[in-house]
């Protein structure tokens, strides 16, 4: 939820660490703050609002040198977003800082014991309680800052990714991670600290992913430590070899991250199917299918949890894998999944899906069914992420950085993979014709040209945006496969416009939503000539004659919903299985507009956060 960024060594660390925290605003971006020490003092600024705004700050604030840093974007979790309740925090002493993304969840009784001894605080955070619970137990136990780091995160309950520092010994900052992702980059006589591994791509290419229960303590000139915070166990650290490049996180000349990220599908979603699909020989190999595929064909049933968008991934996948492999799938809110006691045994396939690898609540879900003996199936885009290592197997999307709040090829991608997966199952069960199985894999192989068509409904949805963009309510309505997909526009238009909107089935709109619609409602329809193409025919009847005011996705040639419709958005042609990988391309370009024209901060959203590693 929060971005964290730290450097220590040769190099000046404020350029640095604000270049960091830019490139990390998509976690959080409520307000942000930095903390440098030139070797004799402590210097700190810290601003509600953006990096930017803290730049401006910091340029009036203090000076910026010095090869010791930490950063902080934060999206506000305990207290509201302003200047005080900023990050870096300080200890009551001032000697002790602290960057921390989680939430501390017994901050409460810690905050009244502390207050108890003389300690007094001026933020509304758990993060301030955390820093001074660490200050009193190196005080009263005359510690190390590392161990009295690890004694004090024994005594919190909840979610953390932190970064400590201690002006009395300024050689070092300690890092620790329990359900907040924290990666800590290594380089010739210096060491970085963030989030994810984009604030230090340029800068060394070796990365070490803390796990859950880890901290290290990175030190000038000497070799990184690693322990288990729970027994103060040595770990020997898994140095990872980072793939990502500075080219695939900046804009590319787009105007925003989210319109560049849309028109990258069609390259991702075949990057995604490389050397896995290949349709000539009829073969779909994924590793993580092929070495557990007894698994998937002993699968009694198949649980999907997810959250937000990567749910409706999974809802396209419970129409595809139940047609293709008639194995009974549920598809669940991880956040309720792990709270309702579920019914789980060790003949259930769990997939797990998530963008980012580190959604909380999806953490949790698999935890739970791996107590449960299921098998745990990981689909997220971030390597080295905390899925892809909790799961027992998994695929990586292959997106490339999605920067954006708001998601569009993960979506896409993660419904690529899904697609191959039951692709791959059908074969083995049997449960497809051979006719129809190559069918589809020619089908998929062309897909990235059919989505490349689809993006040249750009100034079609541009159009119509002009027209909706002041409407305060819309109506997404979809059918089989693309009823997850009108849930997945509505999500879109809500997300990053800030009008409401909502997806149905298409034939659940008689039992209620049809009391909405007047001239002033925008009726967006999802209607591709394959599937059920005469039903929703009658729904856009149903509509007219109420006088909502009709926006159609329609197959090229249509005729039929033409006459009907006020605005038709054309589409090429494809199967009906695959049908949301072209028909959200449409929604997803509206959207877009839309939230252009309406001024909104389209890559960053209010109140949203990219990685969402708290519940």
């Amino acid at each position: 939820m929060c971005g964290i960024v730290g450097y220590i060594g040769h190099r000046e660390a404020y350029p640095i660490v604000i270049k960091g925290l830019k490139r990390l605003e998509y976690r959080g971006y409520d307000s942000a703050g930095v903390m440098l020490y030139d070797g004799e003092s402590l210097k700190l600024s810290k601003t509600k609002g953006k990096v930017s705004d803290l730049e401006a700050r910091v340029q009036k604030e203090i000076t910026t040198n010095g090869t010791i840093g930490m950063g902080h974007t934060r999206w506000a979790t305990h207290g509201v977003p302003n200047d005080v309740n900023s990050h870096p925090h300080v200890s009551n002493s001032g000697d002790l800082v602290i960057i921390h993304n989680g939430i501390i969840e017994n901050y409460a009784p810690l905050k009244q014991e502390l207050m108890k001894r003389g300690y007094t605080f001026t933020s509304d955070t758990d993060s301030e309680v955390l820093i001074n619970l660490i200050e009193e137990v190196q005080k009263s136990e005359n510690l190390k800052l590392g161990k009295a780091v690890q004694v004090a995160l024994n005594q919190v309950v909840g979610a953390y990714a932190i970064a400590v520092f201690d002006k009395k010994t300024p050689n070092e900052i300690v890092a620790a991670r329990l359900g907040s992702p924290l990666a800590i980059g290594i380089g010739e006589g210096e060491y970085f600290i963030a989030s994810d591994a984009s604030p230090f791509i340029e800068y060394t290419t070796n990365a070490v992913y803390l796990e859950d229960g880890e901290m290290a303590n990175v030190r000038l000139h000497k070799p990184m430590k690693v322990r288990k915070i729970k027994d103060d166990s040595i770990v020997d650290p898994y140095i990872q070899q980072l793939q990502m490049n500075l080219e695939q996180i900046e804009k590319g000349g787009y105007d925003h991250f989210m319109l560049k990220e849309i028109y990258e599908q069609p390259s991702v979603i075949k990057d995604t199917y490389r050397g896995r699909l290949h349709a000539n020989e009829g073969i779909i190999q994924m590793a993580g299918i092929e070495d557990n595929l007894e698994k998937f064909l002993n699968a009694e049933r198949i649980i999907i949890v997810a959250c937000g968008t990567s749910w409706h991934a999974g809802l396209v996948a419970e129409y595809i894998i139940e047609e293709f492999t008639r194995v009974p799938v549920e598809v669940e809110y991880a956040s309720e999944f792990r709270y309702r006691n579920p019914i789980i045994n060790s003949k259930d396939v769990v997939i797990a899906i998530s963008q980012s690898g580190e959604t909380a609540d999806t953490m949790a879900a698999i935890k739970l069914a791996k107590e449960n003996g299921a098998f745990v199936f990981g689909v997220c885009n971030v390597v080295g992420s905390s899925i892809s290592r909790e799961s027992h197997a998994g695929a990586y999307t292959h997106a490339g950085p999605e920067i954006g709040v708001a998601s569009t090829k993960a979506f896409t991608t993660q419904i690529t993979v899904l697609t191959m997966l039951a692709l791959r199952l059908a074969k083995a069960k049997g449960t497809m014709n051979q006719t129809d199985y190559h069918t589809y894999l020619q089908e998929l192989e062309i897909i990235p040209d059919k989505v490349k068509e689809a993006l040249e409904t750009n100034a079609k949805a541009e159009e119509i945006a002009a027209v909706f963009k002041d409407s305060p309510n819309c109506l997404y309505l979809g059918r089989g496969y693309n009823f997850p997909v009108a849930l997945e526009g509505a999500l879109k238009l809500k997300e990053i416009s800030y009008i409401h909107a909502e997806g149905y089935p298409a034939a659940e709109m008689k039992h209620g939503p049809i009391a909405l619609i007047d001239e002033m409602m925008p009726v967006i329809i999802i209607a591709p000539k394959q599937g059920h193409y005469d039903k929703i025919v009658s729904n856009i009847q149903e509509i007219k004659s109420r006088s909502g005011k009709i926006i159609a996705v329609v197959t090229k040639g249509d005729v039929q919903v033409r006459e009907l419709a006020d605005y038709v958005i054309e589409i090429p042609e494809t199967s009906d299985a695959l049908s949301p990988l072209i028909t959200t391309i449409p929604l997803q370009l509206l959207s877009y507009h839309i939230a252009v024209m309406r001024g909104c901060n389209v890559d960053q959203p209010r109140n949203l956060a990219k990685s969402v590693t708290v519940e």
